[in-house]
């Protein structure tokens, strides 16, 4: 099927859209989708790009045109034998041809012009149980295009006139119409089943973070810039808040959740403050691995752990110093024997 940008991921899936991740911080994955760009250059050119997603997790790609899958890992083919494989990826390949001819073949009709790009996101979340609800979302030049709604093609809002002759096209194409809704009704929810049975050991797995505080750059003179770090935890949502006392401080800012080299995941998580105000701030980790036990990290403590460390450091330090400077001195007032031949 076919999708907007990745980047507009999290407004296209149902339930992904969780300001703190609860949600996800307490189960694994629950939806699978596949993304198709389709960029149409000229009446000749129309290149496909297309892969398969876990939420974030990508477990399979797409080759241009042919959707001949290319799988990432040893479950992602779910509990489907090789031939119902290749039967998908044949069902998969007729709708690129007739999603290609649609657009080619009526362009004057949706008052088009080359070079246009149409994105869709396609695929099916479980919800309680094994209750599956799917979802069609598609976008022309990243914008709202249409939808699909029980099983009926329904045009946005942004699309006008444009996508409501699109869907009022639709059903002179019965034989697409059939593949959407068999992908999306009856394929998709037994994959996504067979997928997470298959992957579980991989996609439950639960790998606790460790966490530490540090000083940022100086932003302005008089703040004072702080730094939570969060590192190696796994699954990847988590929830990462700056503290005064039990109430959120609305001025934290997220960095983005990068990858280690692991396959664990890492994040930054800063506070600006005024010098002087940064009593009683800490920093709260929310995972799934933590079994509800937060890490609590207080700036204040920061502080005193430092003094402790410097406390004990410091002076073996200075030993260690105060012994080389000895032996330099000793070696240097060591006499010189001068051995006078027989």
């Amino acid at each position: 099927m076919l999708l907007l940008p990745l980047v507009l991921l999290t407004d296209l899936i149902p339930g992904a859209d969780n300001k703190h991740g609860h949600k996800h911080a307490l189960q694994g994955p629950t939806s699978f989708h596949v993304i198709q760009i389709s960029s149409f250059v000229n009446n000749t050119s129309a290149q496909n790009q297309g892969s398969g997603w876990l939420e974030d997790l990508q477990i399979y790609g797409l080759e241009s045109n042919t959707c001949t899958a290319t799988f990432l890992k040893p479950w992602s083919k779910g509990n489907f034998s090789d031939v119902e494989v290749t039967e998908l990826e044949e069902m998969c390949h007729f709708y690129i041809i007739g999603f290609t001819q649609i657009v080619q073949n009526r362009l004057s009709e949706f008052e088009l012009t080359y070079p246009f790009e149409f994105q869709v996101i396609a695929g099916c979340e479980l919800h309680s149980g094994e209750t599956t609800v799917s979802f069609l979302r598609g976008a022309l030049g990243g914008v709202d295009f249409l939808s699909f709604q029980n099983n009926l093609c329904v045009p946005a809002a942004q699309g006008g006139s444009r996508a409501q002759r699109f869907c009022a096209l639709l059903p002179e194409y019965r034989g697409l119409l059939n593949i959407i809704e068999t992908l999306l009704s009856n394929t998709c929810p037994r994959f996504l089943l067979g997928v997470l049975d298959a992957g579980k050991a991989e996609l439950q797995r639960q790998v606790k973070p460790e966490a530490w505080l540090s000083s940022g750059p100086t932003p302005l003179p008089g703040i004072l810039q702080l730094v939570c770090h969060v590192s190696g935890f796994y699954p990847k949502p988590v929830w990462v808040m700056w503290m005064r006392g039990e109430q959120e401080h609305p001025e934290t800012h997220q960095g983005d959740i990068l990858p280690n080299a692991d396959g664990t995941w890492y994040l930054r998580v800063t506070l600006d403050v005024v010098a002087g105000e940064e009593a009683n701030l800490n920093c709260r980790v929310k995972h799934s691995s933590l079994g509800g036990q937060d890490i609590i990290l207080h700036w204040g403590h920061l502080t005193s752990t430092m003094v402790i460390i410097l406390a004990i450091i410091l002076p073996t330090f200075i030993l260690l110093i105060c012994l080389a400077l000895w032996y330099l001195r000793r070696r240097t007032r060591q006499p010189t024997f001068h051995f006078l031949p027989i």
